[in-house]
């Protein structure tokens, strides 16, 4: 049987197999540093629902293995307007993606874990940063960082936003220059469709 084109979410869909897709207009911050402006464009994966429980919530889940996240480089990542120097850019594994949504109002809350790799020229001369967080469609508040998401709209567009308490890494200059241990702030705009059997 072969697949449809991914449609809009329908809170009356029979969900079975799901599709994330990143978007324009995401954001990076940590510790005292200004926001990175970010394009994630390009990114995303396929994962499962399941049905609605009493409240009209239903889970979803995204195979860790599947689901990509585009690097921010000089290409995709600004900061304080300026892009960011060729050599530098952030690669971005994934481990976890899951938690529920709610059709009707568009409320998504997902269980976000990924490893943060710096690197220069190619080459990561550092840990990498673990970041454990939850993301939301509603508002989020540190003592440093917050933002406000955006529930999905009709075509299941929206934007979600989480701070994370990032650990030291244990190498001295990078927990200095980072402000490490300290807050992390993820800006993700994406959008999330049904993918149909025929």
């Amino acid at each position: 049987m072969g697949l449809n084109r991914p449609t809009p979410i329908r809170p009356e869909a029979p969900l079975e197999l799901l599709e994330l897709r990143t978007a324009d207009g995401c954001a990076l911050a940590i510790g005292p540093w200004p926001r990175f402006r970010y394009d994630a464009s390009g990114g995303g994966g396929r994962g499962e629902g399941g049905a609605a429980d009493g409240e009209g919530w239903r889970p979803l889940s995204f195979a860790p293995e599947g689901l990509t996240i585009p690097p921010l480089d000089a290409r995709s990542g600004r900061i304080l307007g300026v892009p960011l120097p060729p050599v530098l850019a952030i690669a971005i594994a994934p481990s976890r993606l899951e938690g529920r949504w709610r059709p009707e109002s568009g409320a998504v809350e997902l269980a976000f874990e990924a490893r943060f790799q710096l690197l220069l020229a190619g080459r990561s001369p550092t840990p990498d940063l673990q970041v454990n967080t939850r993301l939301i469609t509603g508002a989020v508040a540190g003592q440093r960082q917050r933002a406000q998401g955006s529930p999905l709209d009709g075509e299941g567009r929206g934007v979600l936003v989480g701070v994370a308490q990032v650990p030291p890494t244990g190498t001295w200059w990078l927990d200095q220059f980072l402000g490490l241990p300290g807050e992390a702030l993820a800006v993700l705009g994406c959008r999330l469709l049904v993918v149909e059997e025929a």
